[in-house]
């Protein structure tokens, strides 16, 4: 009778006891080596790796077909949901959705590889997590009817704001200092509300032949190379864009903190970053806002002015007319995604898609070759500048006016497992 109690109070007190939290570092190792693999069918999958080089060394020595990698990522995911049911602690169950929104993106990217396309807004939501929601061009027609009244004159007005920015090139024996200058400042503006290693730092490369205007690859060991393509001319407003998107607090910055996470919390999932994944919103939106984040109201307008425009040989007193254009010129972000859909669903061809560009975007057909060329090699990625933009901005603008309490909010994006879907 003794030892039948017995078991029956031991019974009990075992389905009392709390249940183990579920051990999720095995599931992102896995996914870390999955992604490896994927990039190994898919060069430029991977746009950054500091975990241990074996893994990347196996990964490439011997890919699974994609076949394989899609039971392979269907598998993951469903145990990962489990650990997320098993989950009772907050914290863990947001890195547990996380980590699988990174696997569900990974899955779709295998499909992908193997020809499968879907619309427009579903690829864009299936990759990066974030559903676009896109307005028609006509609805853009009043903006460009308030930038024909700053830039006024006869002819295309494309071609008129294209000869009004042609006055802010900076030559291209400047651009260096231009560029160095942006970026330190942004460093600087950066280094005030959070900490840096003592050891980060980049290096500063001009480039041609890319479809891209700028591109970051964070080398691990809190190191970036920073490349700016000078197919095209680049203008004065350019260099605090680049500065702040691809270093501070942008790509720099996120591959600094996503390092920190692996390194130091042992969050496995944050020792790779695909280009393709939920991670996209947030990177490129942040490196966006990074901008207003780093250089709030009349501050860049007084940094350019001081520093910039003599660095490039410009006159300062012609600023204002620029930064008003430019203003306006910021409402006409989400017309390149209305045209990116179009292009990409099939609804017009490529010759349509240049002219409606270069009508709504206010570039000429050289600058509006090398957007559509940036759509064909990367398809809805393009959604991530403009509404990952408008998603950080209304996150951290919910923080309220103060400046200090902005940045703990945009911090607080980069120092935890964020999906896009946590800041709406």
């Amino acid at each position: 009778m003794r030892i039948w109690l017995g078991m029956v109070l031991a019974v009990a007190l075992a389905a009392c006891a709390p249940r183990a939290e579920p051990d999720l570092n095995p599931l992102a190792e896995r996914y870390v080596r999955l992604a490896l693999e994927i990039g190994a069918h898919e060069d430029g999958y991977i746009d950054a790796f500091y975990g241990p080089a074996e893994w990347k060394t196996e990964a490439e020595a011997d890919p699974r077909a994609t076949a394989e990698l899609q039971q392979v990522a269907d598998g993951l995911l469903a145990e990962i949901n489990g650990a997320l049911e098993q989950a009772r602690d907050p914290a863990l169950q947001r890195r547990a959705r996380t980590l699988a929104a990174y696997v569900a993106s990974a899955r779709f990217r295998l499909d992908m590889i193997d020809g499968a396309r879907a619309s427009f807004v579903e690829e864009a939501e299936r990759l990066f997590a974030l559903r676009p929601e896109l307005r028609p061009l006509e609805s853009y027609d009043p903006v460009l009817e308030r930038i024909a009244q700053i830039v006024p004159g006869s002819g295309a007005l494309a071609t008129r704001v294209q000869t009004f920015r042609d006055r802010y090139i900076v030559p291209e024996d400047r651009l260096q200092a231009v560029m160095e200058a942006a970026i330190a400042e942004c460093r600087r503006r950066t280094a005030e509300h959070i900490a840096l290693p003592e050891n980060e730092r980049f290096s500063l490369e001009f480039v041609t032949g890319k479809s891209w205007s700028g591109y970051n690859y964070y080398q691990g060991d809190n190191q970036s190379l920073i490349q700016v393509n000078t197919d095209l001319p680049v203008t004065i407003d350019r260099a605090v864009d680049l500065g702040c998107h691809e270093g501070y607090p942008g790509h720099h910055l996120q591959g600094l903190s996503a390092e920190r996470l692996y390194r130091e919390r042992g969050w496995v999932e944050f020792s790779v970053m695909p280009l393709y994944s939920p991670q996209g919103p947030l990177n490129e939106g942040g490196g966006n806002y990074g901008v207003d984040l780093a250089f709030p109201g009349a501050e860049r307008a007084q940094f350019e002015q001081a520093t910039l425009y003599p660095l490039a040989g410009l006159d300062p007193a012609s600023a204002a007319a620029r930064d008003a254009l430019a203003e306006a010129m910021t409402e006409l972000a989400g017309a390149r995604l209305t045209i990116a859909q179009m292009y990409l669903d099939g609804q017009i061809d490529r010759e349509r898609a240049l002219e409606l560009t270069q009508l709504y975007q206010l570039v000429s057909r050289e600058r509006a070759e090398q957007s559509l060329d940036f759509t064909d090699e990367y398809r809805s990625y393009v959604i991530n500048y403009s509404i990952g933009e408008d998603i950080v901005r209304a996150f951290v603008e919910r923080a309220g006016d103060d400046s200090e309490a902005r940045w703990r909010a945009y911090e607080s994006i980069l120092t935890q497992p964020t999906l896009p879907g946590d800041l709406q």
